[in-house]
């Protein structure tokens, strides 16, 4: 009996958070890419929404950390760190370049505010990080990456990549 309550509050939170919100920039709707639902973030406050996958058949964790991040965590194949600043990309490239354990192979995307890579220690490893300014605020957006945990694959990583880039700004309406 436990167990069922607590499934039904995690499903009603859940269905709380994950939302097929309007475009507040325009008023229009917003379409989630076929397999994703739009994740409003302004209760944590960031004034955007992300696509993340559907949570139906996946778990969704939100960790809010003790640094300022916000973790969103979707089943095995999505994870990614929202942080309140922006990442010196030059230097990151350059930290992933000069890696004498986890070698790089090579640059998927090199932009001024992004980048994806493929490294290897055993098995080949992919990740991203991306610069977003969003209502006059610095973020950065990349993989979280757990030593324990399975790799994501190169599919996974461009999907939270894509994702990330699609973030949507939430303005609030002002009231007269």
């Amino acid at each position: 009996m436990t167990k069922r309550l607590i499934s039904l509050f995690s499903a009603i939170v859940v269905s709380s958070m994950v939302i097929s919100c309007g475009n507040k920039k325009t008023g229009e709707a917003i379409i989630a890419p076929a397999g994703m639902h739009t994740l409003d973030l302004s209760r944590f406050g960031k004034p955007f929404a992300i696509f993340v996958p559907d949570t139906i058949s996946s778990h969704l964790q939100i960790i809010e950390q003790s640094n300022g991040a916000l973790d969103i965590i979707v089943g095995k194949n999505f994870a990614i760190s929202i942080n309140e600043q922006a990442a010196d990309i030059e230097l990151r490239k350059q930290d992933v370049k000069t890696d004498e354990v986890n070698k790089l192979k090579g640059f998927i995307t090199d932009e001024a505010a992004a980048i994806m890579w493929e490294s290897e220690i055993i098995h080949p490893e992919f990740h991203f990080l991306i610069n977003l300014k969003i209502a006059n605020s610095d973020y950065t957006i990349e993989d979280i990456r757990e030593p324990e945990s399975n790799l994501f694959s190169k599919d996974a990583i461009q999907k939270m990549f894509e994702s990330s880039k699609k973030i949507i700004e939430i303005k609030k309406e002002k009231h007269s």
